[in-house]
């Protein structure tokens, strides 16, 4: 009976590590309502979306999963992520499964986009990073899928330098940090408005991750089963998600 129970101990615990790669869930820091979803790259594949082999931009969570269900496959988790064009073509570096769309841009610029330092998110074989864009650069990684973005909302443990803590500029906002081993990425979007103080705040101190960068404002948006949630809105450039079988 003890060895029973040892194996179906082990058999939950597998279980649970499966159902939660992709954990959802809601949470307050300092007073602001936010949605967080936690991905583990070493059992999760995480992408990158934006067209179909026509070309055809996927825009919505809904048109995305109608593709994906001709595979048999749906999105367990989605979010719009970076920065686009009227055309919804990628601002800045755009890789996906290894192609290079849009080279990346170093300058400064109008927007958030061009508040540096920015950065983007690489997504690599076993690891996603947050890496600022000059760093990446200097030193750059083997990414499968990337984009970029900006401002950096956290850069090496400290706060965008340009962050006011009395800012009025409040929106809703959502973003991504990764930690130092490359294995844990957390996706939060807002629920209320908030400044890039706050949300900058929630990533080192609530989620302590080293690197977090700022996706968008206004179009943000996020499909979460999990929460029962999947938001209409705008038409969305990249998205980045997580596919499960559609069984």
């Amino acid at each position: 009976m003890t060895a029973l129970r040892a194996v179906l101990g082990l058999v939950f615990a597998l279980c649970a590590t499966a159902a939660f790669a992709v954990d959802c869930r809601d949470l307050t820091h300092d007073g602001n309502s936010y949605s967080l979803c936690t991905v583990d790259t070493a059992s999760e594949d995480l992408r990158l979306f934006l067209d179909d082999a026509e070309g055809r931009k996927y825009s919505h969570f809904s048109t995305l999963d109608q593709a994906l269900s001709q595979d048999g496959r749906r999105l367990s988790f989605a979010m719009n992520a970076g920065m686009y064009h009227t055309d919804r073509s990628p601002v800045g570096l755009y890789v996906e499964n290894g192609e290079e769309r849009m080279r990346i841009i170093t300058s400064a610029g109008p927007g958030n986009f061009g508040l540096v330092p920015n950065g983007l998110l690489c997504i690599g074989p076993s690891r996603a990073d947050v890496i600022e864009t000059r760093a990446f650069v200097t030193k750059p990684r083997d990414c499968r899928f990337a984009t970029q973005s900006g401002p950096m909302l956290v850069i090496e443990g400290a706060l965008h330098p340009r962050f006011l803590p009395d800012s009025a500029s409040r929106y809703i906002r959502n973003g991504v940090g990764t930690s130092d081993d490359g294995r844990t990425v957390h996706f939060v979007i807002s629920n209320n408005p908030v400044t890039f103080h706050e949300f900058g705040r929630l990533f080192r101190d609530a989620l302590q991750t080293p690197n977090a960068l700022y996706f968008d404002g206004n179009i943000s948006r996020l499909h979460a089963p999990q929460l029962g949630r999947s938001d209409p809105g705008f038409r969305m450039g990249p998205i980045v998600g997580v596919t499960e079988p559609a069984g």
